[in-house]
Protein backbone atom coordinates (compact mmCIF):
# COMPACT_ATOMS: atom_id res chain seq x y z
CA UNK A 1 0.00 0.00 0.00
CA UNK A 2 1.50 3.47 -1.28
CA UNK A 3 1.46 5.95 1.61
CA UNK A 4 -0.27 9.45 1.18
CA UNK A 5 2.28 12.54 1.68
CA UNK A 6 0.35 15.75 2.84
CA UNK A 7 3.58 17.94 2.71
CA UNK A 8 4.33 19.99 0.00
CA UNK A 9 5.72 17.40 -2.26
CA UNK A 10 9.13 18.96 -2.07
CA UNK A 11 10.90 16.27 0.18
CA UNK A 12 14.62 15.30 -1.20
CA UNK A 13 14.60 17.82 -3.51
CA UNK A 14 17.36 20.39 -3.71
CA UNK A 15 15.11 23.68 -3.90
CA UNK A 16 16.88 26.57 -4.41
CA UNK A 17 15.94 30.46 -5.24
CA UNK A 18 18.52 33.10 -6.36
CA UNK A 19 20.69 34.76 -3.43
CA UNK A 20 21.18 37.76 -2.88
CA UNK A 21 24.58 38.55 -4.47
CA UNK A 22 23.39 37.10 -7.68
CA UNK A 23 19.98 39.43 -7.00
CA UNK A 24 22.48 42.36 -6.93
CA UNK A 25 24.65 41.56 -9.76
CA UNK A 26 21.20 41.42 -11.72
CA UNK A 27 20.16 44.62 -10.27
CA UNK A 28 24.02 46.27 -10.67
CA UNK A 29 23.35 44.95 -14.84
CA UNK A 30 20.33 46.26 -15.26
CA UNK A 31 21.13 50.16 -13.65
CA UNK A 32 24.33 49.71 -16.53
CA UNK A 33 22.01 49.55 -18.71
CA UNK A 34 19.73 52.58 -18.06
CA UNK A 35 22.51 54.44 -17.35
CA UNK A 36 24.10 53.92 -21.00
CA UNK A 37 20.28 54.22 -23.08
CA UNK A 38 18.86 57.03 -21.07
CA UNK A 39 21.38 59.93 -21.46
CA UNK A 40 21.59 58.59 -25.29
CA UNK A 41 17.51 58.27 -25.69
CA UNK A 42 16.92 61.96 -23.93
CA UNK A 43 19.52 63.23 -26.64
CA UNK A 44 17.32 62.16 -29.28
CA UNK A 45 14.35 63.79 -27.54
CA UNK A 46 16.40 66.95 -27.40
CA UNK A 47 17.02 66.82 -31.25
CA UNK A 48 13.43 66.07 -31.66
CA UNK A 49 12.32 68.97 -30.09
CA UNK A 50 14.52 71.66 -32.12
CA UNK A 51 13.04 69.62 -35.24
CA UNK A 52 9.37 70.41 -33.98
CA UNK A 53 10.31 73.87 -33.77
CA UNK A 54 12.09 74.18 -36.97
CA UNK A 55 9.14 73.08 -38.90
CA UNK A 56 6.24 74.84 -37.00
CA UNK A 57 8.65 78.28 -37.63
CA UNK A 58 8.66 77.36 -41.49
CA UNK A 59 5.05 76.89 -40.97
CA UNK A 60 4.08 80.27 -39.67
CA UNK A 61 6.83 81.75 -42.45
CA UNK A 62 4.40 80.50 -44.82
CA UNK A 63 1.14 81.60 -43.30
CA UNK A 64 2.69 85.11 -42.64
CA UNK A 65 4.01 85.22 -46.29
CA UNK A 66 0.36 84.37 -47.75
CA UNK A 67 -1.04 86.98 -45.26
CA UNK A 68 1.60 89.73 -46.48
CA UNK A 69 0.39 88.56 -50.22
CA UNK A 70 -2.99 89.46 -49.25
CA UNK A 71 -2.83 92.63 -47.03
CA UNK A 72 0.87 93.88 -48.41
CA UNK A 73 2.89 94.05 -44.98
CA UNK A 74 2.99 91.33 -42.29
CA UNK A 75 1.10 91.65 -38.97
CA UNK A 76 2.13 94.31 -36.71
CA UNK A 77 4.28 93.74 -32.99
CA UNK A 78 0.22 94.43 -31.93
CA UNK A 79 -1.93 92.32 -33.93
CA UNK A 80 0.43 89.41 -33.94
CA UNK A 81 0.73 85.86 -34.50
CA UNK A 82 -3.57 85.85 -34.04
CA UNK A 83 -3.80 88.15 -37.32
CA UNK A 84 -3.10 84.77 -38.92
CA UNK A 85 -6.59 83.25 -37.20
CA UNK A 86 -8.39 86.05 -36.81
CA UNK A 87 -9.25 89.26 -39.01
CA UNK A 88 -8.00 92.36 -37.40
CA UNK A 89 -10.26 95.52 -37.30
CA UNK A 90 -8.32 97.68 -39.88
CA UNK A 91 -7.39 94.50 -42.69
CA UNK A 92 -9.80 94.96 -45.36
CA UNK A 93 -8.35 92.34 -47.39
CA UNK A 94 -7.66 89.32 -44.90
CA UNK A 95 -8.49 86.68 -46.45
CA UNK A 96 -7.89 84.01 -43.41
CA UNK A 97 -7.57 82.36 -41.31
CA UNK A 98 -3.98 81.28 -42.69
CA UNK A 99 -3.45 78.87 -40.09
CA UNK A 100 -5.58 75.74 -40.03
CA UNK A 101 -4.93 76.02 -36.01
CA UNK A 102 -3.87 78.75 -33.15
CA UNK A 103 -0.51 79.02 -32.59
CA UNK A 104 0.89 76.12 -30.31
CA UNK A 105 3.23 76.52 -27.69
CA UNK A 106 6.97 75.74 -28.40
CA UNK A 107 8.18 72.07 -27.88
CA UNK A 108 8.55 72.93 -24.17
CA UNK A 109 5.91 75.13 -23.47
CA UNK A 110 7.32 78.73 -23.85
CA UNK A 111 4.86 81.00 -26.52
CA UNK A 112 7.12 81.81 -29.73
CA UNK A 113 8.35 85.29 -29.92
CA UNK A 114 7.37 87.42 -32.90
CA UNK A 115 8.62 91.25 -34.16
CA UNK A 116 7.74 93.40 -36.78
CA UNK A 117 9.97 94.86 -38.34
CA UNK A 118 12.43 92.34 -37.42
CA UNK A 119 16.42 92.43 -36.31
CA UNK A 120 17.07 89.99 -39.28
CA UNK A 121 14.35 90.96 -41.83
CA UNK A 122 11.22 91.98 -42.33
CA UNK A 123 9.85 90.11 -39.49
CA UNK A 124 11.15 87.67 -36.43
CA UNK A 125 10.21 84.53 -35.23
CA UNK A 126 11.77 82.96 -32.82
CA UNK A 127 11.56 80.10 -29.96
CA UNK A 128 14.37 80.75 -26.76
CA UNK A 129 14.85 77.05 -26.54
CA UNK A 130 14.13 74.72 -23.37
CA UNK A 131 15.53 77.29 -20.90
CA UNK A 132 12.98 80.12 -22.40
CA UNK A 133 15.43 82.89 -22.11
CA UNK A 134 17.21 85.05 -24.53
CA UNK A 135 20.71 83.41 -25.54
CA UNK A 136 22.45 79.62 -24.45
CA UNK A 137 23.52 76.63 -25.78
CA UNK A 138 22.35 73.30 -26.85
CA UNK A 139 18.98 72.64 -26.11
CA UNK A 140 19.04 76.29 -24.56
CA UNK A 141 19.49 77.98 -27.91
CA UNK A 142 17.26 80.40 -29.52
CA UNK A 143 16.05 78.96 -32.85
CA UNK A 144 14.83 81.64 -35.02
CA UNK A 145 13.07 81.83 -38.17
CA UNK A 146 16.36 83.66 -40.04
CA UNK A 147 18.23 80.53 -39.48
Amino acid sequence: MKKFNSGSGLQGRGVRGFTLLELLVVIVIIGMLVGYVGPRYFKQVGKSQITVVRDQLHAFGQALDQYRLDNGHYPSNEQGLEALMAKPTNESKWDGPYLKKAVPLDPWGNPYVYKSPGDHGEYDMLSYGKDGAPGGTGEAADLGSWE
